[in-house]
């Protein structure tokens, strides 16, 4: 319910919440009240899209037993979370081969992500491109193909692009004409109906540097000229876009940031106008 009065309170028209704490194994459950409250809240509007994310804990890849049986049990929570309350999505990412080759770890994805939408009924799993840090696996279109394949290419499998972490792992955005560049190819790797989700975070980090540090949108190194192309972008219209923090007060998103992003996506579909005129 706080989720949605404080995304009311901003002028959003799309949220994301946490099914549970994002850094601890032990599951909340919402009481059947609070779900019916929350559907009304939404049916109501003028909130259109809430997601998911999945705790960070997380790693779908890993080869180790327990933390395999733990993070299979918290993704079909966070999917039968998402299933009541309608979601659009649970994102997660897709981890990390913590070394192992990546043709051993890219399969152990696959193999959970069958597993837990085996768990759940309708609720689409997100995986989430990754800044490319270390041994982390989804920083490509190519990887988060192979996912996709390896899980069977379920129509309830999909895809959050992240623009901080496009950048971070090489992916040249700042401009409308480097972004559309970088779309053609990538989403005739993963298929554009596999699109369902975005996070808009610029990125406090230079492209390439694998490091994942969000900047408030228009402050980073994508800078307020590819933000405004991101948001404008005409293939990820009626997408939810989601800033994830911190925003320009340092602490986590408020009204100023949405109204940012906001006259961003304006300035954007103006210099889209010039350049067809």
């Amino acid at each position: 319910m706080q989720a949605h009065q404080r995304g009311v309170e901003r002028g959003c028209d799309a949220i994301q919440v946490f099914n549970q704490s994002p850094r601890q194994w032990r599951p909340t459950r919402w009481k059947e009240d609070d779900v019916a409250e929350f559907l009304s809240l939404m049916k109501g509007g003028p909130i259109k899209s809430v997601t998911i994310h999945a705790v960070y804990l997380i790693n779908p890849a890993t080869k180790d037993r327990g933390m395999r049986k733990k993070s299979a049990t918290s993704l079909i929570h966070a999917l039968r979370m998402g299933d009541e309350i309608r979601a659009d999505g649970v994102v997660v990412h897709p981890g990390s081969s913590v070394g192992e080759p990546p043709d051993e770890a890219l399969p152990r994805v696959g193999e959970m992500v069958r597993h837990a939408l085996g768990e759940s009924e309708h609720c689409r799993l997100l995986l989430e491109n990754t800044a490319g840090a270390g041994n982390t696996i989804g920083r490509s279109f190519e990887e988060l193909r192979e996912l996709v394949d390896l899980a069977g290419g379920d129509k309830r499998i999909g895809i959050c692009l992240d623009s901080a972490h496009m950048f971070a792992s090489g992916f040249d955005i700042s401009t409308a004409d480097k972004l559309d560049g970088v779309l053609d190819a990538g989403l005739k790797q993963v298929g554009k109906r596999r699109l369902r989700c975005l996070h808009m975070n610029d990125s406090q980090t230079p492209l390439g540097s694998n490091r994942d540090r969000h900047a408030p949108p228009g402050d980073g190194e994508i800078g307020a000229r590819g933000c405004a192309a991101f948001l404008s972008e005409p293939r990820f219209e009626k997408l939810p876009v989601l800033f994830e923090g911190p925003g320009v007060e340092g602490k986590a998103v408020a009204k100023v940031d949405v109204d940012r992003m906001k006259q961003l996506r304006r300035n954007g579909l103006r210099s889209r106008r010039r350049r067809r005129t």
